[in-house]
């Protein structure tokens, strides 16, 4: 997907971009269908990713959406969710 697709596409749709590039990136033996958006990231009840995937994944959102997380604060809240990563990203796509 180029840059300017990206710019355009739906939040819904987003938010299903970022739960395949969870589920490839960290080659989850899940279905990227069964992540609830609003499903915690990190921690015993939500996905349980640890700090090996968070860096990761914050690669995988700069390479395949573009867009940098820049620091540890700004990524503990872009990570929390697939919506607050989604919301994140759009925020960033925006922006530019």
């Amino acid at each position: 997907m180029t840059d300017s697709t990206f710019q355009q596409i739906p939040l819904d749709e987003l938010r299903t971009s970022i739960k395949d590039l969870i589920v490839d990136r960290l080659k989850l033996e899940i279905k990227a269908s069964e992540i609830d958006d609003e499903q915690p990231l990190f921690g015993d009840e939500g996905l349980g990713l640890d700090s090996i995937d968070a860096l990761e994944l914050v690669l995988g959102v700069e390479q395949e959406l573009g867009v940098k997380i820049d620091d540890e604060e700004v990524g503990s809240q872009a990570l929390e969710s697939v919506a607050a990563l989604a919301d994140f990203v759009a925020q960033r796509r925006r922006a530019e």
